[in-house]
């Protein structure tokens, strides 16, 4: 059981499409800006398949479209 588990909170996952990730270095920016948020606890980003998966006790989609932004890319709607 994980700790998130044992404080009565769940690990929710959303799935998005980010345009404009051409490789790694993109992932990298794209993890490092989503991980920065609070209540997230990982971002995994594939610049191969334009996905992006978010985990966290809250993930806000809003600061995940504007953390994304941020990194010089756009979640597509």
């Amino acid at each position: 059981m994980g700790l998130l588990a044992c404080l009565g909170m769940s690990t929710v996952e959303k799935h998005y499409t980010v345009k404009g990730m051409t490789c790694g270095r993109c992932e990298r920016s794209v993890q490092e800006d989503v991980e920065g948020l609070a209540g997230v606890s990982s971002a995994q980003a594939d610049h191969a398949t334009g996905r992006l998966v978010v985990r966290g006790e809250e993930v806000d989609d809003a600061a995940v479209r504007a953390a994304v932004f941020e990194a010089g890319y756009q979640v597509e709607t």
